[in-house]
């Protein structure tokens, strides 16, 4: 059995060098997450989501939680 990290080179080797690497995926998620809403936003529905969260609509912001979910489950998987 060999010494190496289970995730490869992002193990940090101290807690400023993991902060550091939470730090970065996390700024990375979240940038993805952005996109993954604008790109469903125009791409897949006829009506402005961000519009209709602003104006109270449950439904879309329902629908806009859904696409974060589902966005970060596999923005989260495809990072390990």
């Amino acid at each position: 059995m060999t010494d190496q990290a289970p995730f490869g080179q992002f193990h940090g080797t101290s807690l400023l060098a993991a902060l550091g690497n939470m730090a970065i995926f996390a700024f990375v998620a979240i940038v993805l997450l952005f996109i993954a809403v604008k790109a469903f936003d125009k791409a897949i529905t006829r009506i402005d989501l961000e519009a209709e969260v602003a104006k109270g609509n449950v439904a879309a912001g329902i629908v806009v939680g859904a696409i974060i979910l589902a966005t970060g489950i596999i923005i989260a998987v495809a990072m390990m």
